[in-house]
């Protein structure tokens, strides 16, 4: 299991696009990401800050339903 480090907000989206994520909108601060799969449509909220605290981005992923170890791997 790898261990989540500090990235920023466009880093992450950047990764969550890796990862089949689309930008649909930008609201202010942040912005909304979303995934279309079998099961439906996936959403994500990401804001745009110079650095995320672990507790945001493991908040993010769970939205996303992505585990820790599979965005790592795609830093």
């Amino acid at each position: 299991m790898s261990k989540l480090r500090r990235v920023s907000g466009l880093k992450a989206i950047k990764i969550l696009k890796r990862l089949g994520f689309a930008q649909m909108r930008k609201s202010g601060s942040h912005v909304i990401l979303r995934k279309q799969t079998h099961k439906g449509a996936l959403g994500c909220v990401v804001p745009l800050h110079r650095e995320l605290a672990i507790g945001t981005l493991r908040g993010i992923l769970r939205q996303a339903q992505i585990t820790p170890d599979d965005f790592m791997n795609n830093i």
